[in-house]
């Protein structure tokens, strides 16, 4: 599965790899995005959910709008396209 990933600098394509949450893929390809708790408390990891679907490995506490997800404990069901503020 693939991640698209738009941030403020720039678009990337990352791959994503089992055992790895959404962020983690991300980090392995040295996309800079923020994260904190790693444990959905924070939403220092949220973004836009802009295409595809995701499953949550735990419940999420932080608040998030309907269209929003945590990547830390995300992990992709089909390809997603995700957009950092």
């Amino acid at each position: 599965m693939n991640i698209k990933t738009h941030t403020k600098n720039g678009t990337f394509h990352v791959p994503f790899f089992d055992g790895d949450s959404v962020l983690q893929s991300i980090e392995r390809q040295d996309v800079d995005v923020q994260s904190h708790c790693r444990d959905g408390f924070c939403g220092a990891c949220k973004c836009k959910l802009k295409s595809g679907q995701v499953e949550y490995t735990v419940d999420p506490l932080a608040y998030m709008e309907d269209d929003e997800i945590l990547t830390c404990c995300t992990i992709p069901v089909t390809n997603i396209e995700i957009e950092f503020d």
